[in-house]
């Protein structure tokens, strides 16, 4: 057994979460071969990986992300778009990497991280300190320690008999403290957590609670500190639960659809499915006075985004997303689903 144990006060919100997430995911599982869909889990990931990168600054759509994915060209920095390829691979790697295994850790990191630093695969050789602006909000232990904190974590979470809901927050808490890598901590810690709860039900390998905690961002670093100041992770247990819960919810809310045809098809994206069908490539005005609405930003998150990630529709210029000219227009995949969707 590890002799390591981080330090945790069980609270009465912790195991109130605790049992409302079991129950959740009970209600999920139940709906799971009907729901999860090869489509509704790629849309799934798409939102995983649109969030986790976001959270550490990268600018690319969600549209520009799923247009990455698709092959397409798009216009963007680079480095961003490396970093959508590269967290593609890992998370579609997920069940090749055993979650107390530090080479599986460091060969993550590597598929994460690689050709965007030069120690990917590797732990930190160099003091690191978190800011937030200007400000210090953290000092990582030094670059010395690191291997052996490391290897006392990863041995708790092999022999840990807490529940996995604890230990996945724990473990993405003691791993955000110790800092392991040079860059990339903060969508490692959060890969790990998906592996962890993976390993637990399977379920969860396509949970997009990166989303939610995209949603908290501030709260999700006020966790953090607190944690900090507390010297035990109770606090960020606490939000990383609540914010499982609200990903939970939001899965589950598709269970009104029961067609596997519609999975992703919501009465919005029906809508904008239809359009497209009658008329083909349309811009954004035309097809929102098509849909009757007058509010973008309704448009965009109803209809547009959600038709986007799960690769029913495609720019005609992904290259130049704000381009005057773009239109929107059925993929394959769309048009398949429009012509069901009219017939049924």
């Amino acid at each position: 057994m590890s002799r390591y144990q981080p330090p945790l006060t069980l609270t009465t919100r912790i195991l109130a979460l605790i049992a409302e997430i079991s129950e959740q995911i009970g209600q999920l599982t139940a709906l799971d071969e009907r729901l999860q869909t090869p489509q509704l889990r790629r849309s799934n990931r798409i939102r995983t990986i649109h969030a986790s990168l976001a959270i550490e600054n990268n600018t690319l759509s969600i549209e520009q992300v799923t247009a990455v994915l698709a092959g397409r060209r798009v216009l963007g920095l680079p480095r961003e778009i490396q970093e959508v390829r590269n967290a593609f691979a890992t998370y579609e790697a997920l069940a090749e990497w055993r979650s107390s295994s530090r080479a599986d850790l460091l060969r993550a990191h590597e598929l994460l991280m690689g050709g965007l630093i030069d120690d990917c695969g590797q732990f930190r050789r160099a003091g690191v300190g978190i800011y937030r602006g200007e400000k210090l909000v953290h000092m990582a232990p030094p670059p010395s320690r690191v291997a052996h904190l490391m290897d006392d974590l990863l041995a708790w979470l092999g022999d840990s008999d807490w529940h996995p809901l604890i230990v996945s927050c724990v473990f993405q808490y003691e791993f955000e403290f110790i800092h392991p890598f040079a860059d990339g901590n903060g969508r490692m810690g959060r890969l790990w957590q998906t592996l962890i709860l993976s390993q637990w039900r399977s379920v969860l390998a396509y949970l997009p609670v990166e989303a939610v905690i995209r949603e908290q961002q501030d709260a999700y670093y006020a966790a953090l500190s607190a944690a900090d100041h507390l010297a035990e992770s109770t606090p960020f247990v606490e939000f990383m639960l609540q914010a499982l819960s609200v990903a939970l919810k939001e899965a589950a809310a598709t269970e009104s659809v029961t067609d596997p045809v519609t999975d992703l098809v919501t009465d919005p994206v029906g809508k904008l499915l239809a359009a497209l069908h009658v008329n083909g490539p349309l811009k954004i005005s035309d097809l929102m006075a098509e849909v009757g609405l007058v509010h973008k930003a309704t448009f965009r998150a109803n209809y547009l985004k959600p038709a986007l990630a799960a690769d029913l529709i495609e720019m005609t210029h992904p290259e130049s997303p704000s381009s005057p000219a773009q239109k929107y227009r059925l993929t394959p995949h769309g048009k398949q689903t429009a012509a069901r969707l009219k017939s049924a």
